[in-house]
């Protein structure tokens, strides 16, 4: 068993589809061992999106993010990095494949629903940024 580390972004928490997410998380075999919902303050996002700091994008990303609550997960199964990144689906929710959460609730490459950790190493990192041992319960 391995895990990843997995947030609800603003455009699903304001949609109300937390349960829907979820429901299709659990569906492909993937275990929420932790969560909670939060509002992530500025200094938050900015220090989780810092490998973008560089980015044009980077002042949009972390307005969308501190805009309204998020849920953030730890999520546990076989492979979980890579078996939730295919669950999300491509970032783009237009070339994201059927069933994955981005082509289901995703409103557009910016708007995208979901993240997931991309490798183990970030996945231990980014879920010690928002859970202690003591909160992992699986």
């Amino acid at each position: 068993m391995s895990r990843t580390f997995s947030i609800l972004k603003p455009d699903a928490t304001r949609r109300n589809l937390t349960g829907k997410i979820n429901a299709v998380i659990e569906e492909a075999g993937l275990r929420i061992v932790a969560q909670k919902r939060v509002k992530l303050s500025t200094a938050q996002a900015e220090a989780f999106y810092g490998v973008h700091k560089e980015r044009p994008f980077f002042g949009e990303l972390v307005g969308q993010m501190t805009a309204e609550p998020v849920v953030v997960q730890v999520l546990e199964a076989d492979d979980a990095v890579p078996k939730y990144r295919e669950v999300m689906g491509a970032t783009n929710p237009e070339q994201a494949a059927e069933g994955t959460i981005r082509k289901l609730f995703a409103l557009s490459i910016g708007e995208n629903s979901v993240h997931g950790s991309d490798s183990d190493e970030n996945a231990a990192i980014e879920i010690a940024q928002f859970f202690t041992d003591a909160e992992i319960v699986g």
